[in-house]
């Protein structure tokens, strides 16, 4: 069982990029997200006012590396199958998909921004479908997505439906069991999927996931170049965001505020944010 309470759930995510334009008409014509502010260097994307997504300016950064750890990718969560379609229709007119798959608890959509950031667009199947054994685990599988009838689905809307969020954030990272430490033990999301040594899947009240790490590309030193900045969990109430802090700074993890903001770095140096839900 999560420590975390029912009601946490992924935020925003947070980019820093090369070429702002480019990210932003990608996450508007293909991802279908709105922008909701443009500043000097800077940009912020969501869906009905609520923000998803933050890309930062830093042209000066190089590429990330193939070593560097971080974002593998952001998912973002549409409400059913039409808008699932409404995407694919999307992409395959101005982009190009690298994967498709059904993950018996979802149907998942994969492809690259122009800077090489992964996403995910998915819709899940509904909960009473899903196989969850005694210990909490979920079964979940990769098997092919069958194209033609999510091309039918679709309702042909031009843009991400206000209901669209960010299921979950998966992360590149050095060393599993050091991910699971933190965001398990530390943290308090519950463990929900393995897949052997190389691949933890994380959650609250019983998602299949709001958090995966995997080391499938070998990857080992912090990421400094361009790509994920940080990613946010939002909380449900005050008390449990202290509850939180608390656990943290128990295990040595060294968790700062700013405003009502909680940041703490994960074991690869990437910044995780904690806030109370508005």
């Amino acid at each position: 069982m999560s420590t975390l309470p029912p009601g946490t759930e992924p935020g925003r995510v947070a980019l820093r990029v090369g070429d702002l334009g480019r990210q932003v008409a990608f996450y508007e014509d293909v991802v279908g997200l709105s922008t909701l502010e443009r500043r000097d260097g800077g940009a912020t994307l969501g869906v009905d006012g609520t923000a998803l997504l933050e890309l930062d300016e830093r042209a000066a950064l190089p590429p990330r590396s193939r070593e560097e750890t971080g974002l593998f990718h952001t998912a973002f969560l549409l409400p059913d199958r039409a808008a699932l379609g409404d995407a694919l229709a999307r992409v395959e007119a101005d982009w190009e998909l690298s994967g498709a798959s059904d993950h018996l608890v979802s149907e998942a959509l994969y492809l690259a921004d122009p800077e090489g950031n992964g996403v995910e667009l998915y819709c899940d199947r509904p909960r009473a479908e899903w196989t969850v054994g005694e210990d909490g685990r979920i079964d979940m599988d990769t098997l092919p997505l069958a194209l033609d009838p999510i091309r039918a689905a679709g309702a042909g809307a031009d843009g991400a439906p206000p209901e669209t969020a960010v299921g979950h954030v998966h992360l590149e990272v050095s060393d599993v069991e050091a991910a699971r430490a933190f965001y398990v033990d530390d943290l308090g999301l519950a463990v929900t999927a393995t897949y052997g040594a190389e691949a933890i899947f994380l959650a609250a009240g019983g998602y299949h996931h709001h958090v995966g790490a995997n080391t499938w590309n070998g990857r080992s030193a912090p990421g400094e170049g361009r790509g994920l900045d940080w990613f946010e969990l939002v909380v449900p109430d005050g008390a449990t965001l202290e509850a939180a802090v608390e656990r943290l700074a128990g295990a040595g993890r060294e968790p700062t505020r700013t405003g009502g903001e909680v940041s703490v770095a994960d074991p690869d140096g990437i910044e995780l944010r904690l806030r109370v839900a508005e």
